[in-house]
Parts: C-alpha cells; structure tokens; sequence
C-alpha cells in the first residue's frame, strides 16, 4: 500500500539517482558497490531504511555528475543482505512520490530536501475513472499477450488490477514495460485521472508496435 504524505514540509533524504523510474508500491532490487551507496545503505538502514529514487535524466548511474529528474518516489527497504566484501543487496518498494525543492551536496551520496507529492485522483467522475482503468487494463492484457507471441514475456494469466485505482495505474505503468522517459511523464502526472489518459495513448502505441513487428 501507498503511504500518505508524512508532512507538508521539506525534509531532508538521501538520494539514489537511477536509469530507470520507480512507481509508488513497486518492488525494486539494488546490488550496491560503489563506495557512495554502501555509505548510503549504511546510513539508511542504521535510519529509517528510505531513500528517494529519481530518474537520471543524462549520465551514468556510477561515477555521478548525472542531470537528474525533479519527481521520484521514496523506496522503503524491506530486505537487506550483506556480502562478505562489502556489498549490499537490497530490497525495497515504492512507497510514496516526492518533489525535489533543492539537491544538497553528494557527500558521501546524493542528497536533497523533498516534499511529498500526493497522488491526486482528479475531476473526473468515480464511473468514468473505473471505464478508464478497466480500458487500461484491457489494453495491457492485448500488449501482453503480443508480447508473449513475440517471445518478450511469459504466458500469464489475465491481468486484474488493484481496487485502488491511484495503484492500478502504477500498477499497469510498471507491467506494461515502458522506456524511461514515458515512465517518468507517468509518474510526473497531475492525477490519476491524467495517468490513466496518458497510459491510454502510450499503451495504443505499444500495441501499434508490437502488431507491426508481428506483422
């Protein structure tokens, strides 16, 4: 489950910029090695085990000097292994979305003041936001099963989104497999009303896509 905001104020939180987006209540492994984020992982769990997770907009994941998205998610850890030379593997989940007010400086790791960003459902009526999610879903199922011809995923069963629609939509933003970019706007989004329109159009491309190379 999502959590809600725990304040309306900046709070400071440690940093972990990433080539790919988390969606709030998604898993997410990390194999930590780089000096920076063993310090990272040592301090978090000594702490309250979150840190913020944002999409590195240009660069490199290791070595730092990344351009760096402004909206990322705040990841809970929930299992931890340590390696007998040093490293870390981690396991977390999304737990809520945050705004980045300023980046403090990486010392030792990436820093920053946040703001909790709530996931609004927006102005459009309850009938109206559930015909939208189950459009969505129904989308997901046709890209998924495109994919399961062209070898790009398992033979699954058919997909039955979460009753929440704010998780629904992350839910389908993370199975659909979108690139990074895509992934962020859907993240980024005003609403869940605004997530669930925007899914609509890129889960049509996907499928204009995938029917093309099947073709």
């Amino acid at each position: 489950m999502t959590d809600e905001p725990r304040t309306t104020e900046p709070y400071e939180i440690a940093m972990f910029p990433l080539g790919s987006v988390l969606f709030t209540s998604m898993v997410m492994p990390l194999h930590l090695f780089e000096p920076r984020y063993l310090a990272l992982a040592d301090d978090v769990l000594a702490g309250d085990r979150e840190f913020g997770v944002v999409l590195i907009e240009r660069g490199h994941e290791v070595g730092g000097g990344e351009q760096r998205s402004m909206v990322g998610t705040v990841a809970r850890v929930v299992e931890e292994h340590r390696f007998d030379d040093g490293r870390w593997a981690l396991g977390s989940v999304g737990t809520r979305r945050i705004r980045v007010v300023e980046w403090l400086e990486d010392d030792p790791y990436p820093r920053a003041m946040v703001v909790d960003l709530p996931d609004e459902l927006g102005d459009e009526p309850p009938h109206l936001r559930r015909d939208r999610q189950a459009e969505c879903s129904s989308l997901l199922d046709r890209v998924l099963e495109r994919k399961v011809r062209l070898g790009e995923a398992p033979a699954a069963g058919q997909f039955t989104p979460h009753e929440d629609p704010s998780l629904a939509s992350f839910q389908i933003s993370t199975i659909a497999g979108f690139g990074p970019a895509d992934g962020q706007e859907l993240l980024e989004a005003e609403s869940v009303d605004e997530r669930f329109e925007l899914l609509e159009t890129l889960l049509d491309d996907m499928i204009a896509v995938l029917d093309f190379r099947l073709s």
